[in-house]
């Protein structure tokens, strides 16, 4: 059966310098703006690339602690959350703005995205955050999460993410990355990971229960062994099956 669609993503400017492989096999990317990695330098680097192939642009902000990476939760106050995001994704938006492209999406990072999906009060400075960008900008959330409910509730444009090389919990939570089978890294296992969510709706968990899910852009982190040959694998296999990546 056609009539398919999904997007795929990746996590960009970390420092991996793998971006000039990756882009060719992606529709959208999350350019990391200096929170858990990321400076003015690759995010220029990195919007040109995106820019030759086509490539929609989104930020991906964090809590400010690149010796953690961004896994790390950082307590503080909602004021000065929304001012670090702020202002991380405004130094995007300025590189965006000198290659004449536009902010499609915004996809919180590591620990501030876990955090956000069940914590009202994070999930809300988020919220704010976009609603003060002007232009209309795309929210990448997880599906039944507190933040999809809130950012809905505040007539953002939400799309719901799915992880093609990550493990799901049965309450949709993505399994810890100490657990040795946290990711998926066969290009196979990937694949029917992912068309499973796609055509069925439901993702098989680590307990080996399906739970239903929606998710209509999917990423694969930059990081993930065999992330090059998963994202070639992907591209030439998803069409096959009817599902079309834009």
């Amino acid at each position: 059966m056609n009539g398919y669609s999904i997007d795929i993503n990746a996590d960009v400017g970390e420092g991996l310098n793998n971006e000039s492989q990756l882009m060719q096999y992606l529709s959208s990317c999350n350019i990391a703006c200096g929170g858990h990695a990321g400076d003015l330098q690759t995010m220029t680097t990195i919007v040109k690339l995106a820019k030759k192939h086509k490539v929609k642009i989104g930020a991906h902000p964090s809590f400010p602690d690149k010796e953690n990476f961004g896994r790390t939760i950082v307590n503080m106050s909602a004021a000065d959350l929304y001012t670090a995001l702020k202002q991380q994704i405004r130094t995007l938006q300025s590189v965006l703005y000198n290659e004449n492209r536009q902010l499609h999406h915004i996809k919180p990072h590591g620990a501030l995205y876990n955090l956000a999906a069940k914590d009202e009060k994070t999930a809300n400075v988020i919220i704010e955050v976009i609603k003060s960008i002007a232009l209309p900008v795309k929210l990448y959330v997880p599906y039944q999460s507190v933040f999809a409910k809130l950012a809905l509730d505040e007539k953002l444009q939400v799309t719901y993410e799915g992880f093609a090389d990550r493990n799901y919990n049965e309450d949709l939570s993505l399994v810890s990355r100490e657990n040795n089978y946290a990711v998926l890294n066969e290009k196979e296992v990937v694949l029917n990971h992912v068309l499973r969510m796609v055509k069925q709706q439901k993702v098989m968990t680590i307990n080996r229960v399906e739970v239903p899910i929606k998710a209509s852009t999917f990423c694969v982190h930059g990081d993930t062994k065999n992330a090059l040959k998963i994202l070639k694998y992907l591209n030439k296999e998803l069409p096959k099956n009817g599902v079309k990546i834009q």
